[in-house]
C-alpha cells in the first residue's frame, strides 16, 4: 500500500530543507526522502581544506542566516556541514534519510504521482525535485586511453595531497574545483601540470571591497535570468568564475602559480602510446585561456568602476592589471607522462545532469528540465536548487531562499484550492500547468 502526502521533497540538502522549512510554515503536510544523510555532498565530495568562494554573509537560509561572528570570512567544509545540521535542528524537517528515489511518473487517471523508492511506494499531490544540477561526475573516454599504472579521480574523490601516490600530479580543467585542487597540491610541494581551459576568473577584491560586496550592491545576484543579456541556456552552461575564499579570501591567478613552479598547459587533446611511451598533446590556446580569464576579471572590474562613478562613491583606486608571466612562444605542446613523473590525474570537468529516473515528460533534448522560475509545465511538478534557476544566486546558500519562498506560495495556492475543489475534477485537471 502506498504512502500519500500533499507534497515529497526528494532532496534532503539547502534547497531541499528550506522548501521544507517554507512548507512547514504555511502548515502544509509533506515529507523529504534523501538517499544519504543531510549534506551528504558537502561531507563526502569535498576535500578537506574546501571553503566556500563567497563570504558567509550571502548565506540566508530561509528562516536562518548566517548566525555567527565572521560575516565576512569563508566557511570550509566542516563549518558547513555543520550550518545545514543546525538549520535542520531549527524546525526538524519531516524527513527519511538513507531512503533513495528510483522513479518518479505521473499516474494515468489520478492527479497524483507514484515515487518508487527502496523502501517502498508513495504517492503525493507535488513533488519537488531538490537534488541541485551536479549528478554524475564527467570523466571523457580519452582517460581510457592512460596507462593502468596512472591513478584517475575526479575531483569529488579528492580529500588531500597525503592520500595520493608520490609523483607529480595531472589536474585536467580550471573551473573553481580544478584551480582550487591545483593550489592546495602546489601549497603542499607536489608538481604540479594544470590543463588550463577557458574558465573566466574573478577578482577577490578591489577598490576596497570584496567583489561580492560591489556586486551585491550593484544588484548583480537579484537580476532574473530572464534580464540576462545571454540566452538562458548559454547562462545556465556556462562555467563559474574561479577565486577561493582560502586564506581569508584572495584571487586565483594561474600566471603566479606558473612562476612559482606549476606547469601550465593547454586544453588534452590527445594520448598516444608508444613501446610503453606514453605521451599527452595539448591545444597551442593557454596563451589565449590566460588571456580569457583575465579579460574576464577585467570586466568585472570595469563594471565596478562604472557603478563607482555613477554613485559618487568615494573608493581607492588601483594600479591596472599587469600579467606576471607569459608562456613562452617556444611552449611544447606535448609531455612525456612518464618523464614528467606524473603519477595521478585529477578529472575536474563538471558534471552531467541525470533526471533519467523522474519519467514525466518536461526535459529538452540535453535533458534539461523545462520550467518557469522551478514550476514545469505538468501541474505539480517543481525542481528546486539548479544553477540559475531564477537568479544567480539559486544553485547557492544565497538565492535558494526566494526560489523555495515562491515554490511554497505556488504550491500553497494549489493545496489548499484543491482541498476546496471535488476530488474528481481535481483529477481532470491533472495535467493543466
Amino acid at each position: 500500500m502506498s504512502q500519500h502526502y500533499p507534497v515529497i521533497i526528494v532532496g534532503g540538502g539547502q534547497a531541499g530543507l528550506s522548501t521544507s522549512y517554507c512548507l512547514k510554515q504555511s502548515g502544509i503536510e509533506h515529507l523529504v526522502l534523501e538517499k544519504h544523510r543531510i549534506a551528504h555532498s558537502w561531507r563526502n565530495k569535498r576535500w578537506d581544506s574546501f571553503c566556500l568562494v563567497t563570504p558567509n554573509w550571502q548565506c540566508q537560509l530561509p528562516g536562518f542566516t548566517y548566525p555567527d561572528e565572521q560575516p565576512s570570512g569563508f566557511m570550509q567544509r566542516d563549518e558547513i556541514v555543520d550550518y545545514i545540521e543546525r538549520y535542520a535542528q531549527t524546525f526538524a524537517p519531516p524527513i527519511r534519510e538513507g531512503v533513495e528515489v528510483l522513479r518518479v511518473r505521473q499516474q494515468a487517471i489520478a492527479a497524483e504521482f507514484e515515487l518508487t523508492t527502496t523502501v517502498g511506494s508513495f504517492t503525493a499531490d507535488h513533488v519537488v525535485v531538490a537534488i541541485g544540477g551536479y549528478h554524475n561526475p564527467k570523466i571523457p573516454r580519452i582517460a581510457e586511453r592512460l596507462p593502468s599504472s596512472i591513478k584517475q579521480i575526479h575531483s569529488s574523490e579528492y580529500k588531500n595531497a597525503q592520500s595520493l601516490p608520490e609523483g607529480a600530479v595531472l589536474v585536467i580543467g580550471t573551473g573553481q574545483s580544478g584551480c582550487q585542487i591545483a593550489e592546495d597540491l602546489h601549497l603542499e610541494g607536489r608538481q604540479v601540470h594544470l590543463c588550463v581551459g577557458s574558465a573566466p576568473r574573478s577578482p577577490r577584491r578591489y577598490r576596497g571591497k570584496d567583489v561580492v560586496d560591489w556586486l551585491d550592491a550593484m544588484g548583480h545576484y537579484n537580476m532574473p535570468i530572464d534580464e540576462h543579456p545571454l540566452p538562458n541556456s548559454e547562462v545556465r552552461s556556462k562555467t563559474n568564475h574561479y577565486v577561493t575564499g582560502r586564506g581569508g579570501g584572495r584571487e586565483i591567478d594561474l600566471r603566479h602559480f606558473a612562476k612559482a613552479g606549476m606547469q601550465l598547459h593547454g586544453r588534452l587533446t590527445e594520448v598516444l602510446s608508444d613501446g610503453g611511451k606514453t605521451e599527452l598533446r595539448f591545444r597551442n590556446d593557454l596563451r589565449q585561456n590566460l588571456d580569457g580569464a583575465d579579460e574576464a576579471a577585467e570586466r568585472i572590474k570595469a563594471s565596478i568602476d562604472e557603478y563607482i562613478a555613477q554613485q559618487g562613491i568615494e573608493a581607492p583606486t588601483e594600479s591596472p592589471y599587469e600579467p606576471a608571466w607569459q608562456p613562452s612562444e617556444a611552449l611544447s605542446l606535448s609531455l612525456d607522462l612518464e618523464a614528467a613523473g606524473i603519477t595521478m590525474v585529477i578529472w575536474s570537468i563538471g558534471y552531467e545532469l541525470d533526471f533519467s529516473w523522474v519519467e514525466v515528460p518536461v526535459f529538452d533534448g540535453k535533458g534539461y528540465p523545462s520550467h518557469e522560475r522551478g514550476v514545469t509545465p505538468v501541474r505539480g511538478l517543481y525542481f528546486l536548487g539548479l544553477p540559475w534557476l531564477y537568479t544567480w544566486g539559486s544553485g547557492r546558500f544565497s538565492g535558494v531562499a526566494r526560489d523555495a519562498e515562491y515554490l511554497a506560495g505556488c504550491i500553497g495556492d494549489r493545496h489548499w484550492w484543491s482541498r476546496e475543489r471535488p476530488r474528481n475534477e481535481v483529477k481532470s485537471m491533472a495535467l493543466t500547468p
